[in-house]
C-alpha cells in the first residue's frame, strides 16, 4: 500500500485542488503530478538519492513514452496546421451543404464523427460545431440541449477511434499494438452505437430543415483530413501520417493564402506548444509509474484487483472500472489512460486478453466515462459555449450511453468474438 501511496496522494492533492478552487481545471495537472513523484521519489526504501532519481528517470525516458510524446507532437502540429488553414470550417461546411432536408440531425451527428475522427479531438469538435448547432438551434425551433448533445456525442465518436486522438495513442503505445489494429477491434464497439444513435435521430429530427444558407464550398481544404484517414486505415505508420498531414496542409494553406511558410511554422510552434502539458504529464507520470512498480505497488495492485477474478470476462470488467474511477478522478480521459494503462497491460497479460481488446476497453469506457462527467472539458465547454448548464446536455447525450452498454454487453458475451 506505501508504494501505491503516489497514486493516492496525485488523486488527493488534484480533487482537493480542484474542489478548493471550485474548477477542475484550475489547478494544473502537472503540479499535481509534480508532487505525487517528488513523494514517490522521496518514500523509495534502502537506495540512494541519486539511484531512486535515476529508476524515475528511466520510466520517464520509457522507448513506449517517448514514441507517444514524438506522436503527441506531430498531431499537436498536425491539427493546429490544418485548423488555421480553414479545415474544420470546410469540413463543417461540406457537410452541411449535402444535407437532405429533415436528416439535420443525423447528419449534424455524422458531421461531428467525422470531424472528431479527422482531427483526433473531441474538445476540438466541440469547439467547431458548437456554434453551428447554437444557430441552427435558433434557426429551427429545435431543442437547444439536444442539438449540442448531438455535436458532443459525435466528439466523443472520433475521439474513441480516431488515429491522432490523445487516447487513441495512449491506449495503444500503453498496450503495445498497433493503431489500425485496435480501430478494427474498437469499431465493432463504437459502430453499432452510432448506428444506434443515428437511426434515432432519424426519428427525432423528422420535420426540421436545414439551414437555408451555407458559405462557400471550399472542397479542397478537406483533402488533409481525407488523407490522413486514408493512410491511417491503411496501416502507414503514424508518424509518417502525421508527416504528410502536416506537409499537405501547409502546402494548402500557403496556394490558397490562408497563411505564408512562416505563418505555416506559427502554427505548427502553436500546435507542439498546446501539447506541452500533457507530454509533461506523460514523462511524469512514465517516472512516478516506474517508483511504484520498483517499490511492488504495481504487483500489489493487480493481485488486490484479480484476488476474485475468474477468467477473461471478470478481468475485461476490472480494466473497465480502472478506467472508470480514474476519469472520475481527473476528469481527463488522456491523463486517466496513462495512469491506468500499464496496471491493464498487466492485467491482460495475466489473464490472455488480446492486447487489441485491452486498447479498445482503455479507449472506449474512457470515452463513455467522460461524456457524463460535468466538469469534464468537453460538457464544460459546451455549455460554455451554448449558454446552458452541463447538466442540461447530459440528459441527451445518447451516444456515450449506447457505446456504455455495448461495450458492457461486450464483456459479458464476449464480444467481439473474433477477438476473443
Amino acid at each position: 500500500m506505501l508504494a501505491l501511496s503516489p497514486f493516492i496522494v496525485f488523486m488527493v492533492v488534484y480533487l482537493i485542488g480542484s474542489l478548493i478552487a471550485g474548477d477542475f481545471y484550475e489547478l494544473p495537472l502537472t503540479v499535481a503530478f509534480l508532487i505525487a513523484s517528488a513523494y514517490a521519489i522521496g518514500i523509495t526504501p534502502k537506495i540512494k538519492l541519486r539511484e531512486r532519481i535515476n529508476i524515475f528517470s528511466r520510466g520517464a525516458g520509457d522507448e513506449n513514452i517517448m514514441l507517444m510524446i514524438w506522436i503527441f507532437v506531430l498531431a499537436g502540429a498536425f491539427a493546429t496546421t490544418a485548423s488555421k488553414m480553414g479545415a474544420i470550417e470546410a469540413t463543417v461546411n461540406l457537410t452541411l451543404r449535402f444535407l437532405p432536408a429533415g436528416m439535420l440531425l443525423p447528419g449534424l451527428f455524422l458531421a461531428a464523427c467525422f470531424i472528431s475522427l479527422s482531427i483526433g479531438t473531441s474538445v476540438g469538435t466541440v469547439v467547431a460545431l458548437t456554434p453551428v448547432a447554437v444557430g441552427i438551434a435558433e434557426q429551427t425551433g429545435s431543442s437547444l440541449p439536444l442539438i449540442v448533445a448531438l455535436v458532443v456525442g459525435g466528439a466523443f465518436f472520433g475521439d474513441n477511434l480516431s488515429f491522432i486522438s490523445d487516447t487513441t495513442i495512449v491506449a495503444t503505445q500503453t498496450q503495445g499494438c498497433k493503431m489500425n489494429d485496435k480501430f478494427k477491434a474498437n469499431i465493432w464497439l463504437a459502430a453499432p452505437a452510432a448506428i444506434v444513435v443515428l437511426i434515432a435521430y432519424i426519428f427525432i429530427g423528422q420535420g426540421v430543415q436545414v439551414p437555408d444558407y451555407v458559405p462557400l464550398l471550399e472542397w479542397y481544404k478537406v483533402i488533409p483530413y481525407l488523407a490522413v484517414l486514408v493512410m491511417a486505415i491503411a496501416g502507414v505508420n503514424v508518424l509518417i501520417v502525421l508527416f504528410i498531414g502536416i506537409l499537405l496542409a501547409g502546402m494548402i494553406g500557403i496556394l490558397t493564402g490562408s497563411f505564408t511558410a512562416i505563418g505555416w511554422m506559427g502554427a505548427m510552434g502553436e500546435g507542439i506548444m498546446g501539447m506541452s502539458e500533457l507530454i509533461i504529464v506523460t514523462l511524469l507520470a512514465g517516472g512516478m509509474l516506474a517508483l511504484i512498480r520498483y517499490n511492488g505497488g504495481i504487483d500489489y495492485l493487480i493481485r488486490a484487483l484479480t484476488m476474485r477474478i475468474n477468467g477473461k470476462r471478470g478481468a475485461k470488467l476490472t480494466i473497465a472500472l480502472l478506467v472508470i474511477l480514474a476519469d472520475m478522478c481527473t476528469a481527463n480521459n488522456t491523463i486517466a489512460l496513462v495512469t491506468v494503462g500499464p496496471m491493464a497491460k498487466e492485467i491482460a497479460n495475466k489473464y490472455g486478453i488480446d492486447k487489441r481488446i485491452s486498447a479498445s476497453l482503455l479507449d472506449t469506457f474512457s470515452c463513455f466515462t467522460q461524456g457524463f462527467l460535468p466538469y469534464g472539458a468537453q460538457l464544460l465547454m459546451a455549455a460554455g459555449l451554448a449558454h446552458i448548464t452541463p447538466f442540461e446536455i447530459i440528459g441527451f447525450l445518447y451516444y456515450p450511453m449506447v457505446l456504455g452498454v455495448i461495450a458492457f454487453m461486450g464483456i459479458l458475451f464476449n464480444y467481439p468474438r473474433k477477438y476473443s
